[in-house]
């Protein structure tokens, strides 16, 4: 994370040693007697193991490759005396015969090889086997155990914490962990719906336990008395539970379990849905699989195709005798293979668990808008990260601050993969994690190219949507596996028949040299930049975290002192005579006490990010009035960062200002042009802060 409230920008990719004209890496000779002479200077890059140094954690020992390191050459003593002048090497010899380090991996690329990337799967945990499937086909160099040098990619499956990673790329968000709770998701949407009702209606009513049970308890009350015919269904999620641990059904308030002890183990109570959507009679789920690369820029794929997982019962509606079925209610693949009824799925169309697109098929026979559906959910991924992406930020800032050695993230999920690997796993999980690797695969170069093209456009969505599968003739594969589906569709015919003499071979040779060229196009989607005109305007809670931040102080914390935040007050000249610096020291104190109260995290005192957006919600309320919430903070959020931009710029300008005086100082001849005073830079960031809603309000109008 960056200073100012800016995430780190993903760190420059290493890029191979540029290629030198092919030819056999010949080994120096030996050389006669003379003075040692030192070697020339290495050429800026990471540093390369030699190829005969083992590893620690190495699954087994491997032949060494040029590859991954220039090769051993043998040392001895010289005898001191006049040294003739050696002969020009092939393979990059330097001066005097001695070869420049890396030149071994030259060498190896100059072969048809380049260097293998690097992951650690020492932490994978669920996703381990997976993972060990898509390196194989990847061909990348994997590290069961951990590696004494650094790697390219570091692969955690929990949670981030890893304080020896200064370099590499981690599979995981600090903070992830965390925001992905119960009791913190419903909080971050939560804040959303206050904003922006519509746009986050599709999340259910929630209640968080123990703390709102009065709230909850009042408002059930409440809505049977104005329509006595609802017969409502509620669900109990503890906090920290997964694979259906924990999850029961009620129909009344006075059912909530409250002898369990909700102090030590919270939960989150939500509507249940009493008629889902069935498919055989059965209610399921959808697993869907989001990448998100980036924080700064915000960068979000999606995976193509998901899981559905079934219950095991025919659905009934909720009564006081089916309640506690949970082979009936609940989805949970870890329940649901206790029951006498799980089938283990054979293909991806039938089975306990298939996959998402053979349901889209079942919906689009019963006449399903596919591509409208497909709207939908691009739709609340989109939304549901931007709700998250405020305090993953100052989670970020937190444990990677700016100006710090440390890893760039990105974080996919893929969940637990079966002890025995079924179709669809095989299908949908590896080829998840194996194309999540291939974007984020730090030796390649960006191609813009690398994206399959959105066909399936429709001018009356909001958006344009992809389908569930595209169609064949728009699937872009790359040149060699377009000629491997080619020999697949002619298997009477022989590679010689079909290619030219000795196209074979090239194509072989091309493969061992890329080994992506065998592979299928990439499973993931991009959907976040590429649909960020229709959310920017969604994104309040990002700028409000780049305040907080901004005013946090010292780098690593993540709850805002009295200080700063009467800091904040003061820069953004939010005090005035119906305000003053005693009403903001009120609100802190009032605001702050009563989240420490039912906050879970005691490790530091202040505020945190959520007590924050509430004391700026009762700032935006305070001076704008009779205006919906999402405007008030939005002239609130131009307003603070247009005061910030113009303190910036004096500071910026008296820099200059003492920079060219010290310059003047120092000039020793009287008669020289002295250097010209600081130019006053035009007010760029003045005059885009002032423009910020307008565009925003044309935008939404």
């Amino acid at each position: 994370m960056e200073p100012a409230g800016v995430e780190p920008e993903p760190e420059p990719e290493s890029r191979p040693p540029a290629e030198e004209p092919p030819g056999p890496a010949v080994p120096p000779a030996e050389e006669p007697p003379g003075p040692a002479v030192p070697p020339a200077q290495e050429p800026p890059g990471p540093a390369v193991p030699p190829a005969e140094e083992p590893e620690r954690g190495e699954a087994a020992p491997e032949p060494p490759q040029v590859a991954e390191g220039p090769p051993p050459v043998a040392q001895a003593r010289r005898p001191s005396g006049p040294r003739p002048k050696a002969p020009a090497k092939r393979g990059g010899a330097g001066k005097g015969g001695r070869a420049k380090r890396g030149s071994g991996r030259r060498a190896g690329e100059e072969g048809g090889r380049r260097a293998r990337v690097t992951v650690d799967s020492s932490k994978a945990k669920t996703s381990l086997e997976a993972l060990k499937i898509s390196l194989r086909q990847l061909r990348w160099r994997e590290f069961p155990f951990g590696r004494r040098l650094p790697c390219d990619i570091y692969w955690h499956g929990v949670s981030f914490h890893d304080n020896d990673i200064f370099s590499g790329q981690v599979n995981k968000f600090p903070g992830m962990t965390e925001m992905v709770r119960k009791i913190t998701l419903s909080r971050a949407v939560r804040t959303m719906q206050d904003l922006f009702p519509e746009e986050y209606d599709f999340y259910p009513h929630s209640w968080i336990l123990p703390e709102e049970f009065p709230l909850f308890v009042a408002e059930v009350r409440i809505m049977k008395e104005s329509d006595p015919p609802w017969k409502p269904t509620f669900i109990v999620k503890p906090d920290g539970g997964c694979q259906g641990d924990g999850i029961y059904l009620i129909k009344d308030p006075s059912d909530i379990r409250l002898a369990g002890n909700l102090q030590c183990r919270p939960a989150v109570v939500q509507e249940y849905i009493s008629k889902p959507l069935l498919i055989d009679k059965l209610k399921f789920d959808i697993r869907l699989y989001v990448l998100l690369k980036s924080l700064e820029p915000l960068e979000i794929y999606i995976a193509k195709d998901g899981l559905s997982r079934f219950c095991t019962e025919p659905y009934q509606e909720p009564t006081l005798k089916n309640l506690h079925q949970v082979f009936m209610h609940l989805t949970n693949y870890s329940l649901n293979i206790h029951s006498g009824n799980f089938i283990h799925s054979d293909n991806v169309n039938t089975g306990s668990k298939r996959t998402f697109s053979s349901v889209l098929c079942r919906l689009s026979s019963k006449g399903v808008d596919i591509k409208k559906l497909w709207s939908d959910i691009i739709s609340l991924v989109i939304k549901t990260v931007i709700a998250l992406t405020p305090e993953l930020k100052v989670y970020y800032q937190s444990d990677i601050p700016a100006g710090k050695p440390g890893p760039s993230c990105f974080q996919l999920s893929p969940g637990v993969f079966e002890n025995v690997p079924s179709p669809v796993d095989e299908e949908i999980k590896v080829s998840v994690i194996r194309d999540t690797l291939r974007l984020m695969d730090p030796h390649k170069k960006k191609n813009k190219d690398t994206h399959l093209p959105d066909t399936c456009m429709d001018s009356k969505q909001r958006f344009p949507p992809i389908s569930g599968r595209l169609p064949r003739s728009n699937l872009q594969l790359p040149k060699f596996a377009i000629v491997r589906s080619q020999l697949s569709e002619h298997s009477s015919d022989t590679k010689e028949d079909l290619m030219e003499p000795g196209s074979a071979e090239k194509l072989e040779h091309e493969i061992s040299k890329n080994p992506e060229a065998s592979l299928p196009s990439l499973c993931l989607k991009q959907v976040f930049p590429k649909y960020a005109k229709q959310f920017n305007y969604l994104r309040l809670g990002d700028r409000m975290a780049a305040l907080f931040i901004r005013f946090l102080g010292v780098r690593g914390i993540m709850k805002l002192g009295p200080t700063g935040f009467r800091t904040f007050i003061r820069n953004c000249k939010l005090y005035n005579s119906n305000f003053s610096m005693a009403s903001a020291d009120i609100l802190y104190i009032d605001i702050t006490r009563r989240w420490n109260s039912v906050g879970l995290d005691q490790r530091e005192s202040g505020m945190c990010l959520q007590a924050f957006v509430e004391a700026f919600f009762c700032l935006a309320q305070r001076r704008y009035k009779s205006l919906p919430l999402h405007e008030q903070v939005a002239l609130l959020i131009d307003f603070c960062e247009y005061h910030l931009s113009i303190l910036d710029e004096k500071r910026l300008l008296c820099s200059r200002g003492i920079m060219a005086h010290r310059a003047a100082l120092a000039t020793c001849q009287p008669d020289r042009p002295r250097p010209p005073p600081a130019i006053h830079a035009p007010l760029l960031n003045r005059t885009t802060a002032a423009n910020k809603f307008t565009d925003y309000r044309n935008h939404r109008s």
